[in-house]
């Protein structure tokens, strides 16, 4: 008994000593977006100092806050939105009217994020020239919806796998149609496996900055946008950055922690039986 306490009590402090060690970096941003640009450079570091909210109005001043953070809750949510239309109807007929080459089909797809964007940077630059959509919100939205696709499948045909298809075929015997399986069976059962494969890619789409730095400018910049403003050729003024970017991660931080019970329960969905 005493030896299983004791491995329990050294798991504890382990996966406590991780936690604190991937927070220590928003921890220390978040309290350096409080200090002086001074004191945000001083060594060795301030832990203590006299809290000040100069830098969150030298930001707002500098910058419209609102409209960035507007501009990231539409390409996150749309992108979102877009790559659930594309990928739901195709992961359903991968998964259950699988082919030969479903498997390679899968693997082509996950293929496309092993290239480094940078390496399409240039086509893609020149269609969205031509084609006007330079600094452009739905633009952007296209290229956000695209690289998160091949996430969203993967992890959508994980899921209707897990799906008895003897409750499809049960439907089929009761006169259900293809699109009655898919919205009136599948989507409902699948419901946890949709959510948090839907909070991933808000999630991806909300911090994805290549393509933002890239293709938009002050019109159609989400917040990622909005956080490399702060990088003039006068230098870096650390504490102006931390507290753009502590405004800039706050939503999402908000959001995924309103939203962890929904998206452990669909990591695991299938996982007990």
């Amino acid at each position: 008994m005493n030896r299983a306490l004791t491995r329990k009590w050294i798991w504890t402090v382990l996966a406590w000593g991780v936690a604190l060690l991937v927070f220590f970096p928003i921890f220390w941003m978040v309290l350096t977006s409080f200090k002086t640009e001074i004191e945000a450079v001083s060594t060795p570091p301030r832990l203590f100092f006299q809290p000040t909210l100069e830098n969150y109005v030298a930001v707002q001043q500098r910058a419209n806050y609102f409209s960035y953070a507007w501009n990231s809750l539409y390409l996150s949510f749309g992108s979102t939105i877009v790559a659930l239309v594309i990928a739901v109807p195709a992961t359903y007929a991968m998964a259950f009217f699988p082919t030969r080459r479903t498997k390679d089909t899968l693997l082509w797809m996950l293929s496309t994020k092993f290239m480094p964007p940078v390496g399409v940077l240039v086509p893609i630059y020149i269609i969205f020239r031509d084609l006007h959509l330079l600094d452009v919100r739905e633009g952007l939205l296209i290229v956000y919806a695209l690289i998160n696709l091949p996430i969203v499948v993967w992890m959508l045909f994980s899921f209707f796998k897990e799906v008895p298809r003897e409750i499809l075929e049960a439907g089929r015997m009761d006169g259900a149609v293809a699109r009655d399986e898919l919205f009136h069976l599948l989507l409902p059962l699948a419901l946890p496996g949709i959510a948090s494969t839907s909070l991933l890619a808000i999630i991806l789409s909300w911090n994805e900055a290549f393509w933002s730095l890239n293709l938009t400018a002050s019109q159609a910049g989400p917040l990622t946008f909005f956080i490399a403003s702060f990088s003039s050729p006068e230098g870096l003024f650390w504490a102006k950055l931390s507290a753009a970017s502590t405004m800039a991660i706050a939503p999402i931080l908000v959001f995924g922690w309103m939203s962890q019970r929904q998206l452990v329960r669909g990591l695991t969905f299938g996982a007990v039986k």
